[in-house]
């Protein structure tokens, strides 16, 4: 077999495996708008005892805003408590001490737990507090989120069965239209909790805890093992409790408003830390979801699940591939079209939108274009990520870096913990500018039913790219929507 015939069959495999992961998503969709109810819920008769974890890391710009948002919870005094778990090393901490004192002295109970060491970062935050919780129930809260008043009253009531571990909340938006940016975050955020946390919920297929937004019944935690070290500490825990038998419920009628990254360095790092953590959970778990005692249907989609950012390298090595197999009068577009339909067909979004957004759909279209951008782009970043994890590369839970951006006038350039330029950035230009070449290859060979597919990666690397560059420099905020 020549070289270049071994060339097409890996593009031809790489082409069926994109396609099985894109086809997924439409197979969760069908069971979201087949599972369109939430589950039962019962009133409350008695108030249980609720443990809330806030655990944070250097937050001096919102650390205030959520003790606030939580001591604002509708729900007895006596009946809760407020765990800060403050691993901070900055200013933070005189400034989480100072905000609890205040509540402290209006009769809530509030502890601020602070660690010599950041051992096992989060997970290790939420052990550390759990050891010491009260509370049969445990909120948990990232920095980022403001809690409505009602919402340990809006979920509570779904722990109707006491074989219900977790009750996960969908994330809305505080800073949604603020750049291209959020508005490509937020709809992408969108498709995860009303496509696939609502089609998984309630159901033999597993879901998981998305770090946040969230309770967990306290028993769940103790009988799964409790919190371990990892960079997806949320999703090892929801797989190890759905092994053991308890159910994850995921409520698409309640939503709690978060802050999206608004720096594209903060997004990257955040992306990669979803896409290496879902990486070592695949490690650590795959084996024993596979052989456990499931649906053949709960197996495939966790393996689909804990493999997905896979695809991130596929993307690049497709691209890479292309011009070869074009220059060497290879059949390529069947192949390319499958997976350029699947990806960017304007009939099979809109459909996806409308069940999603309802009549507000065609609001969400550009928000859509925004997130073809950055899902391409962002390839380079979780590419990396997925390498590290299967070689068991270690690396530090590095947390995403909020700014208290709200409006659409506020600005966060001259603030601490701004991120500085990513090396990876390199590679999204040298992709873009081969992205280039490869277009005009199809153009000279003739290959004119891939080039939407060429052009598309083309400008997401080309997005990103640029994005890191404005956003690593000191003056000004780029691309403000």
């Amino acid at each position: 077999m020549a070289p270049s015939d071994l060339l097409y069959l890996v593009y031809i495999a790489i082409s069926w495996i994109m396609l099985f992961y894109g086809a997924n998503v439409y197979y969760l969709l069908y069971r979201s708008v087949k599972n369109g109810n939430p589950p039962k819920k019962v009133p409350l008769d008695k108030f249980p005892f609720v443990t809330i974890q806030l655990p944070i890391y250097n937050e001096q710009y919102v650390v205030n805003r959520l003790i606030q948002a939580v001591c604002r919870l509708n729900y007895p005094k006596d009946r809760m408590e407020v765990q800060v778990l403050d691993d901070s090393t900055d200013s933070t901490r005189e400034i989480t001490k100072s905000v609890a004192e205040q509540f402290i002295k209006q009769g809530f109970a509030i502890r601020v737990l602070t660690r010599e060491n950041r051992i096992a970062y989060k997970a290790g935050a939420l052990q550390y507090g759990l050891n010491d919780a009260r509370g049969d129930f445990i909120a948990i809260f990232d920095a980022d989120f403001i809690p409505h008043q009602n919402f340990l009253l809006d979920i509570l009531p779904y722990f109707s069965s006491k074989s219900i571990g977790m009750v996960q909340v969908k994330w809305g938006h505080l800073n949604e239209s603020y750049s291209t940016l959020t508005k490509a975050q937020s709809i992408n955020l969108d498709t995860h909790f009303l496509v696939e946390q609502k089609g998984k919920s309630n159901s033999a297929l597993f879901m998981n805890f998305n770090g946040t937004a969230g309770m967990w019944r306290k028993e769940c935690i103790v009988d799964s093992g409790g919190w371990r070290d990892s960079l997806a500490e949320d999703l090892d825990l929801s797989f190890r409790a759905q092994l053991r038998g308890w159910k994850l419920v995921f409520l698409h009628n309640v939503s709690c408003p978060a802050e999206l990254p608004v720096q594209i360095n903060a997004s990257k790092r955040q992306q990669f830390r979803w896409a290496k953590g879902s990486i070592q959970c695949a490690r650590r778990l795959l084996k024993q979801i596979l052989t456990a005692r499931v649906p053949y249907i709960t197996k495939v989609q966790a393996f689909v699940q804990l493999t997905r950012h896979i695809v991130h390298p596929l993307v690049i090595a497709h691209l890479l591939i292309l011009p070869a197999l074009m220059l060497g009068r290879y059949e390529i577009a069947a192949q390319t079209g499958l997976v350029a339909t699947l990806v960017i067909s304007p009939p099979i979004f809109t459909y996806s939108l409308w069940k999603i957004y309802g009549n507000k759909w065609p609001l969400k279209l550009s928000n859509y274009f925004y997130l073809l951008l950055f899902g391409a782009g962002i390839s380079v970043n979780n590419s990396r990520a997925v390498v590290e994890g299967l070689i068991k590369k270690p690396s530090e839970f590095l947390r995403t870096p909020k700014f208290g951006i709200v409006k659409n006038t506020d600005t966060w350039k001259d603030k601490k913990y701004v991120l500085p330029f990513t090396k990876t950035t390199l590679a999204e230009i040298a992709l873009a500018l081969y992205g280039v070449y490869a277009f005009m290859v199809a153009i000279i060979t003739g290959n004119f039913f891939v080039i939407p597919y060429i052009v598309l990666l083309t400008l997401g690397f080309t997005y990103v790219a640029v994005l890191t560059i404005a956003h690593s420099t000191k003056t000004g905020i780029a691309y403000k929507a």
